[in-house]
């Protein structure tokens, strides 16, 4: 069955891949979904067999390679973790795929498109699946080369070009240290696999290592250099800024790459490894912090921006931050609860948003909108849903409510219950990024359904014009509602946006999520988190729901109570508007620290290097005159084998009287 499930979506890319242009556009849409919903129900199987029947598995495929004492198998490891990140990735992938055949359906290169879906999935699935860190790393980097591959479908434009390439490089810089970690872990425990390695963590304590000429900790450092890598995949504070550009990609692509794939690696990789990690404070100290910052500073960058879709974006950077303050208090449950939950109802959002889009004509800016929830009904109920979910709406001190209730205000609760370093600086973050949350999503829905339609490219809250997305025909047609082949995913994901959160809170944390997590997840006896949740004020667990009214109230008030409100406050604020519109400067920051500098090398070698030197030297260059030599030393072979014999000889006596007179000491 396993084999089944992570093979199809290969075969799939294969089919589509090679034969594409021979079946058809048509043949391979079917050919890789109907694999993909193959996986999805295989999966749902095996979350089943695997979470409740206690029937985890260990699947030997072949020997991959041996070297030395570095012996690395190809085997499917399908615990509990597993299970839950078979779910995510296969649902909605299958959906997604569902989704492209009415998205896509005017696009040329279809079996192309679909082929790279495909392939995308079968990387993810290698990843999740991994016994060692070695088959690990071979889906980390497949999913890299996959996202390259989708983010610039689009070829023809230079954005899609430039964003693909952005996302290729900033996840290299996280993939050396990933690739590090590696390397150390295999020092210290002498291997790659899993057991092996999380049956020596204890012994790794305290002990020491000598590195870049200091004595570490060697968890502490292995850690740092493993979450340097996830800080890469997910998108965290100081590598975080290929995410919002991978918004150049279809729609679609950025449902995959937001909700179930990509972004999450990270997340299950800490999650995967937690046995290390509980053996390094201090690097989960770091992983606490880190995820608080990203989750405030993305959401307030989701404030000011125009592009539906890049809102949306900057909100999964915001709560990729929540789910790395959960793994940093050592609550790895609670981390991929939110995971589990949030793949519903992102995906939902960003389906959502390319069916505004779609109904728009390629209009992408929300300031070119309103009044669509007449126009389009069905979408605006599911974005509202999908809303309703990230937000966190529900009913305090229980279990009823949207899935992001039930798991965000979780991680809340552990981040004020821990007593991690960091954890009152990385609640406050999150405690506000809350609030801001409410509002950046509140906020698209009243500028993309309420109001009356905008045409002019000029909204109540922005001080100039914003480049166009779309085509040239805005506005042309009347916006109408997507296809059922695209509603069909929608309405299945706002399901689980739903019923996610209070259907599996029991299994994930509550009374039931020690036979749940049996063997997936190893956690040291002194980690309370869970207990200590219990017992917050009450306070505590009010404030998120506070924070969501609030945010809610006060983009009600300044988008359909008083509309004229935002203009008004982003020009009493220009420099705060402008830094928060920029994306506090980290890529004008980047350009003048990194890729100038490069580019000023590269001109160095190629202009004076190249250039200057090695062709500059004479008319021809250095060729020329390499040539010229040798047409010179071409006049010593006479042909004349005492003369060869002649020069052998004074050779030889050169030799030997260097050996004499210097030579010898």
């Amino acid at each position: 069955m396993y084999q089944t499930l992570v093979f199809a979506p290969l075969v799939g890319f294969l089919i589509a891949g090679v034969f594409g242009r021979t079946i058809g556009a048509r043949a391979s849409e079917i050919v890789t979904t109907g694999l993909l919903f193959l996986s999805a129900i295989l999966a749902w199987v095996a979350f089943v067999k695997v979470g409740y029947g206690h029937q985890s598995a260990h699947v030997d495929i072949a020997n991959w390679f041996t070297s030395g004492d570095l012996k690395v198998s190809w085997a499917f490891r399908v615990d509990t973790l597993t299970a839950v990140m078979l779910v995510v990735v296969c649902s909605v992938s299958a959906l997604v795929h569902l989704y492209s055949i009415g998205y896509m359906h005017e696009d040329e290169s279809r079996p192309r498109f679909f082929a790279y879906l495909s392939l995308f999935t079968f990387a993810m699935l290698m990843l999740v699946t991994a016994d060692n860190l070695v088959q690990m790393f071979f889906g980390w980097e497949g999913v890299g080369l996959a996202s390259y591959l989708l983010i610039g479908f689009w070829y023809q434009k230079p954005s899609a070009n430039a964003a693909a390439i952005k996302a290729f490089v900033v996840n290299r810089v996280g993939d050396f240290g990933y690739a590090l970690g590696i390397f150390l872990v295999f020092a210290l425990t002498g291997s790659v696999g899993f057991e092996e390695i999380f049956a020596k963590a204890p012994e790794l304590a305290n002990k020491s290592i000598m590195a870049f000429g200091y004595s570490w900790d060697a968890m502490t450092l292995t850690c740092l250099l493993l979450f340097m890598g996830a800080c890469g995949k997910s998108a965290q504070f100081l590598l975080h800024t290929w995410l919002p550009d991978a918004m150049e990609g279809p729609t679609p692509v950025s449902a995959l790459i937001h909700a179930a794939t990509m972004v999450t690696a990270g997340v299950f990789m800490v999650a995967r490894l937690s046995p290390l990690f509980e053996q390094a404070p201090v690097a989960l100290s770091v992983v606490t912090i880190v995820g608080g910052t990203t989750a405030f500073f993305a959401a307030t960058i989701g404030l000011v921006q125009n592009d539906i879709k890049r809102v949306i974006a900057y909100s999964t950077c915001s709560q990729l931050g929540y789910m790395f303050v959960a793994l940093g208090v050592g609550g790895y449950q609670l981390g991929i609860f939110h995971l589990f939950t949030h793949a519903f109802f992102k995906a939902l959002l960003f389906l959502g948003a390319g069916s505004v889009i779609h109904a728009m004509h390629h209009e992408q800016d929300m300031r070119n909108m309103g009044g669509l929830r007449s126009k389009i009904p069905f979408t605006f109920a599911m974005m509202t849903i999908g809303t309703l979910a990230l937000t966190g709406f529900g009913i305090p001190f229980t279990s009823i409510g949207f899935a992001g209730f039930v798991s965000k205000d979780a991680i809340i609760e552990a981040a004020y219950a821990s007593d991690r370093f960091g954890h009152t600086y990385a609640f406050l973050l999150v405690v506000v990024a809350a609030g801001l949350t409410s509002f950046y999503s509140w906020r698209l829905v009243f500028l993309t359904f309420f109001g009356e339609p905008k045409g002019s490219g000029h909204d109540a809250d922005s001080l100039h014009s914003h480049a166009d997305h779309g085509t040239d025909d805005h506005g042309a047609h009347e916006p109408h509602e997507s296809p059922m082949v695209m509603l069909i995913p929608l309405a299945l994901l706002a399901l689980g946006a739903v019923v996610a959160g209070f259907a599996f809170k029991g299994v994930f944390f509550g009374a039931g999520q020690e036979e749940f997590w049996k063997e997936a997840l190893s956690v040291s006896k002194d980690n309370k988190i869970l207990e200590a949740m219990e017992n917050v004020p009450h306070l505590v667990s009010l404030l998120p729901t506070l924070m969501m009214a609030g945010g809610f109230l006060l983009a009600y008030f300044m988008y359909i109570v008083a509309p004229g409100s935002a203009k008004a406050v982003a020009q009493a604020n220009p420099v705060l508007y402008r830094f928060l519109l920029n994306k506090w400067y980290f890529d004008e920051l980047y350009d003048f620290i990194f890729v100038r500098p490069a580019f000023w090398l590269g001109r160095l070698f190629w202009k004076g290097g190249d250039g200057k030197l090695i062709d500059g030297l004479g008319p021809d260059g250095v060729a020329a005159r390499v040539v010229d030599v040798t047409n010179r030393v071409v006049v010593l072979q006479s042909g004349y084998v005492y003369h060869y014999a002649f020069a052998m000889m004074i050779g030889v006596a050169a030799l030997i009287s260097w050996y004499l007179i210097g030579g010898v000491r």
